[in-house]
């Protein structure tokens, strides 16, 4: 029996689409608080993992030696979209550690957003490293190596002191083994682990809380997950998503969206943490579970609740701006009473 059908797409009145996904809310203690689908088929976290990735860059040292605040270390988090600031922001990281934007082994691409990419092509023969959406994450990466004394080139392999501190930092916060039958490279070419999406879960529930975590970790999990929740736009960028739930959360929600229908997020009031993937990859489902999955957990009468109800429903438009239909959860979601 396959997933349930948790979002559905509407022209007029009428379901033209729906799409399938899983949903693992639990606890710190690992004890589920709520769950839709298979919560134990293993599905490669991609980007929605950044925050656990960053731990070696704040455990190390690396992010107090070249004097990141909270801008950098959730830039170190990012899918950005390639504006200004945040190619600014990775390259300032970079010249802090003494490097540059070659040294980044993450490749090349425009800006996600088509007006600044439409800038950057009147201004640029072609993008440059520093504009990938995870050039933050490979500049804590490179500050990292640099900080440690080790040897930066190839940082991106399986088997780089750099890969094995973030497959270790994994481990050890989801509690699931990264083996390399279950091994893939992501898209900016470092390694990715396929992982069970309750150990997701249940890792973003043990950062937030500290429960179960050294108390350095523990330290170092707060830190990543406060900058992330204090520089939003950081994060992902202008009209995102992750930007959008946590500058209205305004320090009560963190949230992180990875490729392919992936999001992982977290209430740090409830100390639970939440891991999604939508079947078919869209992202504009994965938001719209991820949203009412946060209304849900935090229960009527709560402001931010309508807000992220409003959030899972939006409203899709013809390129006239006419009002055709919109996305909402399914009443396998949106009825769902959290236990």
């Amino acid at each position: 029996m396959g997933n349930p059908v948790l979002v559905e797409v509407l022209r007029g009145n009428v379901v033209e689409s729906r799409h399938r996904g899983a949903i693992a809310v639990f606890d710190a203690d690992g004890r589920s608080v709520a769950q839709w689908g298979d919560i134990e088929q293993p599905v490669f976290p991609r980007s929605a993992v950044k925050a656990i990735q960053a731990l070696p860059l704040v455990e190390s040292g690396a992010a107090d030696a070249y004097g990141f605040g909270d801008k950098e270390i959730a830039l170190a988090c990012a899918s950005h979209s390639g504006e200004p600031e945040h190619v600014r922001r990775a390259t300032e990281m970079l010249e802090r550690a003494g490097l540059a934007a070659d040294d980044l082994e993450c490749g090349a691409h425009w800006s996600f957003r088509q007006d600044v990419a439409i800038g950057q092509a009147r201004s640029l023969d072609y993008p440059t490293q520093a504009h990938n959406n995870c050039s933050g994450k490979h500049a804590g990466f490179l500050c990292t190596c640099r900080h440690l004394g080790c040897n930066h080139r190839g940082y991106v392999a399986l088997g780089h002191q750099a890969q094995d501190a973030v497959r270790d930092a994994m481990e050890a916060v989801i509690g699931a083994a990264h083996a390399t039958d279950f091994c893939g490279t992501d898209g900016c070419s470092i390694p990715t682990y396929a992982v069970p999406l309750r150990n997701l879960a249940h890792g973003f529930a043990r950062m937030t809380t500290g429960v179960g975590l050294a108390p350095a970790r523990a330290a170092a999990s707060k830190r990543i997950l406060s900058a992330c929740m204090a520089e939003p736009f950081q994060v992902a960028g202008t009209d995102r998503a992750d930007t959008g739930m946590m500058q209205e959360g305004a320090g009560r929600i963190f949230t992180k969206t990875g490729a392919e229908g992936v999001f992982c997020a977290a209430i740090p009031e409830q100390g639970v943490g939440i891991a999604i993937k939508c079947d078919d990859g869209a992202d504009r489902a994965s938001e719209v579970m991820v949203a009412e999955t946060l209304a849900l957990l935090l229960g009527n009468g709560d402001p931010l609740t309508e807000t992220l109800r409003r959030m899972a429903r939006p409203v899709l438009k013809t390129r006239r701006g006419v009002d055709v239909g919109g996305l909402r959860p399914s009443g396998a979601l949106d009825r769902f009473s959290v236990s």
